[in-house]
């Protein structure tokens, strides 16, 4: 680690947050003629690689500057008066719960970016495939990236709000305008489930605010619950709840997402699952555990419950997709499977134990990893096939040969089984990410949802243990159903003997690899050395737990 002087750290922190801001403002802007490269549509992708590549080097120099020997002390910290009426303040910092968040968020921005960019240089996209406005796509692409960047470095309540709701607009127009079938309808499930979600969160927050006499997220959490009544606690705690378990999202106010994720562009699907699901748990972890504990151990019994209930739920959907006529999307199953693994988290923040929230927070980390690794590979597959149905992908049927009279039908040398003898790269990858994403020991997947488990094991010593251990129970059983449903998902994609006359798909592109590389070295990094993610949450969890941080 490096030895970086606190306000050039201040500085840095107010760049990740501000920068892509200014640089979507920059990409509505005519490109000066030395940087139009040949194509407008080129030198805009282009701005959008060298923005997001920028903030992603300044949260790894703040990574880099950040003081590990103290991961539960706010650093980097802005703390200057805003509306000084209301007590709000512009208020940033970072410690050891967000840190990866934010490093999360501007890798996997800085990776959509450069696989757009050269997307388009490989394949030319026509208008309708690169969007109806690449300027417009990537101001969208940055001012989402801002308003998740912004939600884990704030320290202020309704600067947190402000932040938690900018990322519906831009998110809304990349699936309303750049998805695919349905998507129409998908953004508008979107919006409507977020917005309403949000409603009921403000309130809350407000309440908080009001009763306690600051809207300070630091203070609150040191005060711990004690200027606020259980009443106070508990209304907020319900209120607030709604809102972060709808963008999580928690069963059952999950059925936007399936939609949202199967509408999606691949850009847009990597990072609604890769981050923005990250800002409901966050919430949970960084207001309601330390700001309203009374009210949180209260409804912690039921967050457990539902938590298990989503675990099973979205297994018990995957599997459903996966058989044989049941004419499964790849991408729905992987948001499914967002339901279940998203459980997890919300099962290891429910035990409101060290273990248990190390264990969501780790969760949070390698699910953004390994699903949007996934959701990549299944892009690119779609890229390859134009489609993402199971049944096509798997099932070479007579149909799809060519005729006697040398006629094929569509996507005849694309579909079919084998992925592994048409595309190996793209196959191991494929098989690599799913594996990651059923718990193998060894990768990231795995340790997440085993500490959730030994939280729910030995939970809180005011929740009770017996209804404890049989979610524990239940949420072991949703591990073996991840399993299967991912293996069937390998196997009759994957596997299978190649089908005469059909040759071999494009494999993994070197943009490709660039782009996914990063989340497959990653995913083996935090599943060999989880001590480099546990050793940033465990002291903040400790003090946050305890009473919030110094």
């Amino acid at each position: 680690m490096i030895d970086i002087n606190e306000s050039v750290m201040q500085f840095l922190l107010a760049f990740v947050v501000v920068g892509p801001l200014l640089g979507a403002v920059a990409a509505l802007l005519p490109a000066p003629p030395g940087l139009k490269g040949k194509s407008p549509e080129q030198a805009v992708l282009r701005h959008g690689v060298t923005v997001t590549g920028a903030i992603l080097i300044a949260a790894i120099v703040l990574a880099l500057g950040f003081d590990h020997d103290q991961p539960s002390k706010m650093q980097a910290t802005t703390d200057v008066s805003w509306i000084p009426a209301l007590d709000v303040r512009i208020h940033l910092g970072i410690d050891g719960i967000s840190l990866p968040l934010l490093v999360l968020t501007a890798l996997l921005t800085f990776l959509c970016a450069l696989y757009s960019y050269f997307k388009q240089q490989h394949q030319r996209l026509t208008p309708r495939a690169a969007g109806p406005n690449p300027k417009a796509f990537v101001a969208l692409l940055l001012v989402l990236e801002s308003g998740t960047l912004a939600t884990f470095a704030v320290l202020d309540l309704l600067l947190f709000f402000l932040a938690f709701e900018m990322v519906l607009i831009p998110m809304y127009f990349l699936i309303a305008r750049w998805g695919g079938e349905g998507r129409t309808q998908a953004a508008w499930k979107f919006i409507l489930f977020t917005l309403l979600g949000s409603v009921v969160m403000l309130l809350g927050l407000l309440l908080i605010g009001i009763k306690a006499g600051t809207f300070d997220m630091v203070a609150l959490a040191t005060d711990n619950g004690r200027s606020l009544t259980t009443s106070v606690q508990v209304i907020a705690v319900l209120s607030i709840g709604i809102g972060l378990a709808v963008k999580t999202p928690m069963w059952p106010l999950h059925s936007w997402l399936p939609d949202a994720h199967t509408a999606a562009p691949t850009v847009g699907s990597v990072l609604l699952a890769g981050v923005l699901l990250k800002m409901g748990t966050y919430g949970f972890v960084r207001i309601l555990l330390p700001i309203a504990p009374d009210g949180f151990r209260i409804f912690a019994p039921y967050l457990a419950a539902l938590a298990v209930v989503g675990i099973i739920y979205g297994s018990l959907a995957c599997l459903a997709l996966t058989k044989q006529g049941a004419k499964g999307d790849l991408k729905r199953l992987i948001a499914y499977s967002s339901v279940g693994h998203m459980g997890f988290v919300l099962l290891g923040i429910a035990t409101t134990t060290p273990t248990g929230v190390n264990g969501a927070l780790f969760a949070n980390i390698a699910h953004g990893l390994i699903t949007g690794l996934l959701f990549f590979l299944v892009g690119g597959l779609k890229d390859r096939t134009g489609t993402t149905d199971l049944d096509t992908l798997s099932l070479p049927s007579p149909d799809r040969h060519p005729t006697t009279s040398g006629s094929a039908a569509p996507n005849q040398f694309q579909t079919g089984a084998a992925l592994y003898g048409k595309a190996p790269r793209l196959g191991g990858l494929l098989a690599f990410a799913a594996v990651a994403s059923l718990g193998l020991p060894g990768l990231a997947g795995f340790w997440g949802e085993m500490l959730a488990l030994f939280g729910a094991f030995n939970p809180a010593a005011d929740l009770s243990r017996p209804a404890f251990l049989t979610f524990m129970s239940i949420a072991a059983f949703g591990t073996l159903l991840t399993a299967a449903y991912m293996l069937v998902v390998v196997r009759r994609v994957c596997m299978g003997a190649l089908p005469q006359d059909v040759p071999k798909l494009a494999d993994v592109r070197s943009y490709e690899f660039a782009a996914w590389t990063p989340l497959v070295a990653l995913t083996v990094v935090a599943g060999l050395w989880p001590k480099v993610l546990l050793g940033l949450t465990d002291p903040a969890v400790q003090q946050l737990l305890a009473g919030g941080t110094r």
